[in-house]
């Protein structure tokens, strides 16, 4: 049977076990630029924490896709506000939706390089008007094997996250280094393009490099 979860459904257990709070911060202070009551779709909310709880914890509606359904039970169990959807994120049906955020941590590069790029792509067509698109990538190109379902990873690098990012319409505002080493870029859907008053009225992102 072909595994929609490229592994992670054979592991869910051992995740939920090992997952840490690291990277909780970095989406708070992210969180705190959005509207109040913002929608966010959370791309591989896996079973919810810290993610998605914390988010929910700030008063945004959440949104959350993984193709791992014992990931999704346990997320339901723990937070049953949340609409999930058991699918791979490329084919997520909250595509037809428009969201003020959207959050992809420990994702994008657990995807073909081709995929990460339609991802992205389909993430600039949801956002609202100055939404943002916060992911975690190595900003050096490199593959690797995942430690925990042994698939290979790869990133992007960040000339390649950023060509990207720019012919989907998403500008890059900062970036970031969690307390973990994971890599983080924080983008906003500058279509249409804000004038310099705009610019300097709208919250401030991560830190820039």
């Amino acid at each position: 049977m072909n595994d929609r979860s490229n592994g992670w459904e054979s592991v869910a257990e051992r995740f939920i076990a090992e997952r840490s709070s690291i990277g909780a911060a970095t989406v708070r202070r992210w969180s705190g630029a959005l509207p109040v009551g913002a929608d966010v779709l959370d791309l591989g909310c896996g079973f919810g924490a810290p993610i998605a709880e914390l988010l929910v914890g700030e008063g945004h509606r959440v949104f959350g896709v993984d193709a791992s359904p014992a990931m999704l039970a346990a997320l339901r169990r723990r937070l049953p506000t949340v609409r999930v959807a058991c699918e791979p994120v490329e084919e997520s049906r909250f595509f037809d939706q428009k969201f003020d955020g959207v959050v992809a941590i420990g994702l994008l590069f657990l995807l073909l390089p081709e995929v990460q790029r339609q991802v992205i792509r389909r993430v600039a067509a949801v956002l609202k008007p100055r939404g943002r698109f916060l992911f975690t990538a190595p900003a050096e190109a490199v593959s690797w094997a995942d430690l925990l379902t042994g698939r290979q990873s790869v990133s992007l690098g960040d000339s390649g996250y950023c060509e990207a990012l720019q012919f989907a319409g998403l500008a890059v505002v900062g970036e970031e280094v969690d307390e973990g080493g994971n890599h983080y870029y924080d983008t906003i859907n500058d279509q249409p393009a804000m004038d310099d008053e705009s610019r300097d009225q709208f919250p401030p992102p991560l830190v820039h490099r």
